[in-house]
């Protein structure tokens, strides 16, 4: 069992992050904020597939005051994302369950005060987002844009907010490559108590960023490191949150839903494993129930893999088994098989 890095538990809304709560997943709308319908249609459509936190940029006063009405159409913890011009948190934070701020383009300690003061009036937390590609001139010309430099802004802008008797603070670490995050995650992971905000910055495309994250945030989540998170995906907004479940669910951090396991393809296949395997994929998606299921396409893996998995199909010339628990339960023709194959899920799953 994977033992997580004890942090500090704050919130966000009312969403918990840190501590013994579930690790949250976020994303981030991409329509101009100012635009109120655009921006929570696309926070409805993160909702409905199970967003825990949203972010929203904020890169004009329109969009700092559109935060207000966007609030008050929406049910999921609201994130206001600042660079450069501190007045846009003042204002937001006046709406919203954080604000996220960059400390190495939002200006002065007097501005970064004027945001905490600000944060503590409205009793919400601070996300210190240091990112590689945008660090404060006196880390990186002594460290480079290394992990280290992200590691020491996070720790000067931690301590300055502590002075300040502030401590809702989470903080993420991004680059755009996945070494250099996982590093800088991992050297800062033992200084500090508070909740670490997991990603891999400006990852691109749904291929690439997918493995990036995979790679980055799997890694962290395996050694315990990560209390929230995002994967960044180019111009993909649902696709965000799927990959981010999937990769909580395969690293075995939740424990919810189907695990489909199928065999690669191959010269032994006596069947149209391809169309079996999206099939069952798409009737079975709206299952919670933790279920280890198998869709395998020849004789030589087929049997052994049924005796650890719920249920199981081992297909063979024109025909097939469908196995519970290792125990043959029916030998249909190929046809039959995944109709009686679901039925016999959705019955373990309802068991």
């Amino acid at each position: 069992m994977i033992q997580r890095y004890p942090t500090k538990k704050i919130f966000v809304g009312n969403v918990a992050v840190g501590g013994d709560a579930p690790i949250s997943v976020q994303s981030m709308t991409f329509s101009d904020t100012k635009d109120v319908k655009a921006t929570v249609d696309q926070i409805k459509r993160l909702h409905f597939v199970g967003c825990d936190i949203v972010r929203v940029a904020v890169p004009d006063m329109a969009s700092a005051k559109a935060l207000a009405q966007i609030k008050k159409e929406i049910s999921m913890p609201l994130v206001a994302d600042i660079h450069f011009n501190h007045k846009y948190a003042l204002i937001a934070a006046k709406s919203v369950d954080c604000i996220r701020i960059n400390p190495g383009n939002i200006g002065s300690k007097a501005r970064i005060k004027e945001v905490v003061d600000a944060c503590k009036d409205a009793q919400i937390p601070i996300r210190i987002g240091v990112n590689a590609g945008s660090l404060e001139k006196q880390f990186e010309s002594k460290y480079g844009a290394s992990s280290e430099a992200m590691v020491q802004s996070a720790l000067y802008h931690i301590k300055f907010l502590e002075d300040l008797d502030f401590k809702q603070i989470k903080v993420s670490l991004k680059a755009s490559d996945v070494a250099r995050t996982v590093e800088a995650y991992r050297r800062l992971r033992p200084l500090v108590e508070y909740p670490f905000h997991l990603g891999v910055t400006e990852a691109g495309t749904i291929f690439h960023a997918t493995i990036k994250s995979a790679i980055g945030l799997g890694t962290l989540l395996l050694e315990g490191i990560g209390d929230t998170m995002r994967v960044s995906i180019t111009g993909e907004l649902e696709e965000e949150v799927r990959v981010a479940k999937a990769i909580l669910k395969d690293s075995g951090i939740v424990k919810e839903g189907v695990n489909i396991i199928s065999c690669p393809t191959c010269g032994r296949l006596e069947a149209d494993l391809v169309s079996a395997v999206k099939e069952v994929e798409k009737r079975l998606a709206h299952i919670k129930t933790p279920l280890n299921v198998s869709v395998m396409g020849c004789v030589v893996n087929a049997i052994g893999e049924a005796k650890h998995a719920d249920v199981a199909i081992a297909y063979g010339k024109g025909k097939g088994l469908v196995m519970v628990k290792g125990e043959v339960v029916a030998r249909l023709d190929e046809k039959n098989l995944v109709d009686r194959f679901v039925q016999e899920v959705q019955k373990v799953a309802n068991e």
